[in-house]
Formats: structure tokens, C-alpha cells, sequence
């Protein structure tokens, strides 16, 4: 039936993942708008119950999984090829960092740049455990910590997680582009059965949530700035207006596709963001302020991250966390599939290291320029200058509106707001289009033909999403955002847990195991006299016991078991391989694992003296 219906529409896709993801989002739409109260109701307790009891999960699973990379990045799996071993990258750098930078970091600077310092500024997150003082230098110290905590390692932690795990089964193994792909080493093939279309389906619905937050973040933020500049009403025919013009543009770039649409979209918000980000640092009067500050924080916040990672507000207790960081994760795995398969399909042929470095540390490096420019201009603002933000922001709970309060401090202030609003307008485009495409390739299970209407189906149930969690859902706002996406992020977070050990077990099967590392023997030393004494004694044999320390032949030599079977023999050997080398060489061609190859370890590791004794015995041979 799903077949019929799928051929009649001319669709180019799996039905069943289609159609069950399709499905779901109608049904969450129908049932909000019919059962608002009820649901309501059932969404935000559930969330509270999970906050309550599960917030560690969230706290304790993102900084396991930053321990993770940095353990696969560091040791032999980090020179592993995310593609073909002899493959260059397919975009340059710069290309590469412009799309990252559009794709998953972008709205957040936006809509945080200045709310996030300003909030926890004017209400110090461990305020009641530490004795911090609202609006003090300790507040503002404590401020910077926890927004370079929020949006630098962490953050894309949760995106490079999912990330590589696409890059290394889609480049290396040549599998779908669906999340079920990286279950592989677990299932085999029941990624294409039950369990595996399960997982996709619930990896698209959760993405189709995720990115739903952030329109809806974006949407409130681009109404508060026609508020403050137009007097356009806060209201939810205006948001759902956005929501629109949001969307059509959306589907304009993803009709544009990859290279016309979205990369250049990405490439003029970068330029765009640069500029305003130079503009706050220069017009503002406290360049050496900010630019010392932004240090500082830095280095108080490396200093202070072991505990930030692991500080679940045990004692106070006072519920901040399940509002801020608990959020962040679960808001940021929900979406993290869309900017995992998008940063995957832009980064074949660069090595597991490259990627994992390049994915954590481009991103939050301009996080800590960004976050620290714009966060401690605000402070320097409530410091030394007229204030206004905290009261806008903590008192009025105006968080959506912050960038703008703060840009009416700034020369130009008019100008410079319908600027941001039009950045971030592009940069939800940017999200929306990147997110349809990447949604309709884990649906479809290919890249090669994706039809236009496919995309479109996706742009639209976003925005339907978007609208139904802003306007419909009862609570409404942001409030409405954070309890849906407790939930929705719950079973990423199971996901993730299995993606670690299915990447791991995957590497440790495709790279082969190494042998144990060889090295060359030494005789026994002793002292003068007690040699002296042994000699005297015929009980004893000295014939290996020496009194200065003498090695027993040279260092063995490490035959690499990459290299073609000519390579090697040079490489042992300097000319042709004797015997032994050749022996060698032979059986790391063949298959298994690296100690079945070479028989045992012993001959992987060839002492350089009976390597040019056998080479002189084959030659006068």
C-alpha cells in the first residue's frame, strides 16, 4: 500500500521511513491543535519528571563524549581517511569552515551573543552555592565561564559525535546516509530491517524538532527586532508570517541545491557576521577592554572546565541547570544528525584527526571570539557604561530582544539592527535548506536523485512544526520549546552511546590490530665485584652478564604493513628483500588481522643484522 502510494505520487525514496516520519509530524500537529490543553499538560510534567531525575545523563553524556574524540583523535585511529586512503578533501579549507560555520553555529551566535553573558551577569548560575553577587566582577567572571562552557567544546562535541560516525560508514564503508548506517557493526543487515528504519525514523522526526527550535528561537529574536525598530506587535500572526518568509526562502535555496544555494549563503553570512563582529569590537570604545577580557575568560574557563563539565547543582539544587545547559544538549543532539550528515558530506578525504580537530576547534575558537566580544561589551556596558541589559533581559525576561538592546548603544544603532535582522534571517535559511536536504537524504537512503518536491515536503513540515510549537502548543515561546525538547532529546543521547562503540569496533575490525611492540634485548649488568666474585665460582655462568651495559644485537625495525609489498622490501632492506622481508610482505597482503597476516608478531619485527646477513647469503648464493 505504501509502495502504491508511493509510486503515485513519484517519490524517490523508502516508503516506510518516509511515510512513518510524515506521519508523526501530521499526527503532533493534529493532536496539539485539537488537544492543546491536555497535551500541554502531559508534555511539560514529562519534561519536569525528566529534568528532575535524568539532567546528569545529559551533564555526564556530552563530556564522555568529548573524552571520546579526543581519545580517537589522538592515538593510530586518527591517520585513518575518512574515504579513500590516496583521496585529497574535497573543499578547501576556508570553503569547509564557511559551511560549518553556517550550518550548525551560526543562529546560535545570533540569538545568545549577548542574552547568554547578560542572564547569568544579572543572575550568576552558582550564585546560591558560591555566594556570587548579581552584577559584580565575580558574576562576570562566572558569566563568561559558563557561555564559553555552553557554546565552544561541548557544543560541537555533541555535532562531531554523529558526525564522524557519518563520514567514517558513508566515505569508508560506503553505506547509506541514514543513522542506522552506524549501527552497522551491530546490526549488519537489520539496518535495513525494523530496527534500523526505527532509528531512522526517530533520528528524522527528532531533526525535524531540533531545527524547529531553532527557527523558533530565530523567529522570536526577529520579531522582538521588528518590535524594537518597526513597533511590529510580539504576537503569533507575526511569528507565523516569519515562519512563512522563512520558509519560502528556505525553499528557494533548496531548489538553488548544495553548491549555488547553500554554499553561497553561507559565505555572505560569514562576511556579514565578521563585519558586525569587527563593528562591536571597534565602535564600542572599549576595544583594549574587551579584547583583555576575552583572554582572561578564556583562560578562566579552561582552568575552570573540569569542574564545569562535570557540576550538576547538587547542593543549591536551584533548578538553573534544567532551564540552561540541560537545554543546550538536549536541544543540540536533537539537531545534531542534520549538521552531523551535512558536516560528514562536506568532509571526504581528510584524515579522522583533521576532522576531529577541525570540527571542535575551528568552530569554538570563533565561539570564544564571538561570545567573548559581544559578551564582554555587554558587561563593559553594565559596568562602566549607561546599563539597561540585565533589566531588559533578566528582569523582563526579554531574552530574544538582547542583541538589539545592545546594539542601540552603538553608532548607527538602526542601521546596524536591520543588518542583524537580515543576518539572521539568512542564517535560518540556511538552516532550514541544509536541514531539508540532509532530512531527504536519510529518508531516501542515497544522494544520486532527490526530487524537488521531496525537499519541499521537509522545508514545509518544519515550518508546520515551528508554528505549532510558537502558537498552538499551549504554553507558547520559549517556555513551549525547552519542554518539547527535553523529551525529543532523550533517545539521542541512547543513540549516541552505541554510535561510540559501533565507530570504535568498526575502526579496530578496517585498520587491523597492531602487534605488540618489539625491542632489542640487554644483557644482565652487575656490579665489578660481584662479577669478579661469580667468575671465581664455577656454580655460575658470566657469559651474558656484563658490567657495562651491552645490547644483544640492534634495535629491531618495523616493517610497515600498509605499504604495497615493494615498498616494504625497500624499506627493510634498502634494495631487495631477502627471504624473510619477502615472507613478510606476502602475508600482510592477504586478509585478517594483523597478527594472523604476518603469522606472528615475531616476524613483523625484522633485526636490521639477520636482515643484511640474509641479504649477503641470497646474493653469493
Amino acid at each position: 500500500m505504501l509502495t502504491k502510494l508511493h509510486d503515485s505520487l513519484r517519490l524517490r525514496t523508502s516508503p516506510a521511513i518516509f511515510f512513518s516520519s510524515a506521519a508523526v509530524i501530521i499526527l503532533f500537529v493534529v493532536a496539539t491543535i485539537a488537544f492543546t490543553e491536555p497535551l500541554d499538560r502531559a508534555v511539560s510534567g514529562a519534561s519536569d519528571w525528566l529534568l528532575s531525575n535524568f539532567g546528569w545523563f545529559y551533564i555526564l553524556g556530552v563530556t564522555l563524549f568529548l573524552a571520546f574524540l579526543l581519545f580517537i583523535a589522538v592515538g593510530r585511529f586518527g591517520r585513518v581517511k575518512l574515504g579513500p586512503d590516496d583521496e585529497a578533501p574535497e573543499h578547501s579549507g576556508a570553503a569547509w569552515f564557511g559551511m560549518l560555520f553556517a550550518a550548525g553555529i551560526g543562529s546560535i551566535l545570533m540569538f545568545w551573543g549577548v542574552a547568554e553573558p547578560v542572564s547569568h551577569f544579572g543572575d550568576p548560575p552558582r550564585g546560591p552555592s558560591l555566594g556570587i553577587e548579581p552584577g559584580t566582577e565575580a558574576a562576570a567572571t562566572d558569566a563568561m565561564n559558563f557561555t564559553f562552557y555552553h557554546f565552544t567544546l561541548h557544543t560541537w562535541t555533541i555535532f562531531t559525535l554523529p558526525a564522524l560516525c557519518f563520514a567514517y560508514f558513508i566515505h569508508k564503508r560506503n553505506l547509506p546516509p541514514r543513522v542506522s548506517s552506524i549501527f552497522q557493526p551491530i546490526l549488519g543487515d537489520g539496518i535495513h530491517g525494523p530496527i534500523g528504519k526505527f532509528i531512522d525514523v526517530v533520528a528524522i522526526v527528532g531533526t525535524v524538532f531540533g531545527i524547529a527550535v531553532s527557527i523558533g528561537l530565530g523567529t522570536l529574536q526577529i520579531n522582538g527586532g521588528l518590535n524594537q525598530l518597526f513597533g511590529v506587535p510580539e504576537s503569533a500572526v507575526w511569528q507565523l508570517v516569519i515562519i512563512g518568509i522563512v520558509g519560502g526562502l528556505a525553499m528557494i535555496s533548496v531548489a538553488l541545491g548544495l553548491d549555488k544555494g547553500i554554499k553561497v549563503l553561507s559565505n555572505v553570512n560569514i562576511w556579514m557576521a565578521v563585519g558586525l563582529l569587527v563593528f562591536v569590537l571597534v565602535a564600542g570604545g572599549s576595544t583594549l577592554f574587551v579584547l583583555k577580557g576575552t583572554i582572561e575568560s578564556l583562560g578562566t574557563y579552561i582552568v575552570n572546565l573540569p569542574e564545569l563539565a562535570f557540576w550538576n547543582d547538587t547542593f543549591a539544587d536551584s533548578g538553573w541547570q534544567n532551564g540552561w545547559t540541560v537545554f543546550y544538549w538536549a536541544w543540540t543532539i536533537t539537531w545534531s544528525p542534520f549538521v552531523g550528515l551535512f558536516i560528514a558530506r562536506i568532509s571526504k578525504g581528510r584524515t579522522v584527526r583533521q576532522f576531529v580537530s577541525g570540527v571542535l576547534a575551528v568552530p569554538a575558537g570563533f565561539s570564544v571570539l564571538w561570545f567573548g566580544i559581544f559578551g564582554m561589551s555587554a558587561i563593559d556596558i553594565e559596568l562602566n557604561g549607561d546599563g539597561g541589559l540585565v533589566e531588559r533581559v533578566v528582569d523582563d525576561g526579554d531574552i530574544p530582544g538582547a542583541l538589539f538592546a545592545f546594539l542601540e548603544h552603538y553608532p548607527a544603532g538602526f542601521l546596524i539592527s536591520v543588518l542583524s535582522i537580515v543576518l539572521v534571517v539568512t542564517f535560518f535559511v540556511t538552516s532550514v535548506d541544509s536541514a531539508a536536504l540532509v532530512t531527504d537524504t536519510m529518508a531516501n537512503g542515497h544522494e544520486d536523485f532527490n526530487p524537488l518536491g521531496q525537499r519541499i515536503f521537509w522545508a514545509v513540515a518544519i515550518g508546520l512544526i515551528t508554528a505549532t510549537l510558537l502558537v498552538f502548543s499551549g504554553t507558547g515561546g520559549l517556555e513551549a520549546l525547552e519542554s518539547t525538547i527535553i523529551l525529543v532529546g532523550l533517545p539521542f543521547f541512547v543513540f549516541a552511546y552505541f554510535q561510540m562503540y559501533a565507530l570504535y569496533r568498526a575502526l579496530r575490525e578496517d585498520a587491523g590490530e597492531m602487534p605488540p611492540v618489539r625491542t632489542r634485548r640487554w644483557k644482565k649488568v652487575l656490579p665489578p665485584e660481584e662479577l669478579a666474585r661469580r667468575e671465581e665460582e664455577d656454580e655460575h655462568d658470566t657469559s651474558d652478564v656484563v658490567v657495562e651495559p651491552e645490547a644483544v644485537g640492534e634495535a629491531p625495525v618495523m616493517v610497515d604493513p600498509y605499504l604495497p609489498e615493494d615498498d616494504a622490501e625497500q624499506e627493510s632492506t634498502g634494495t631487495s628483500a631477502p627471504p624473510l622481508v619477502d615472507d613478510l610482505t606476502r602475508r600482510v597482503g592477504r586478509g585478517g588481522t594483523l597478527p594472523a597476516r604476518t603469522d606472528t608478531a615475531r616476524k613483523t619485527y625484522v633485526n636490521a643484522r639477520d636482515v643484511h646477513q640474509t641479504t649477503q647469503q641470497t646474493e653469493e648464493s
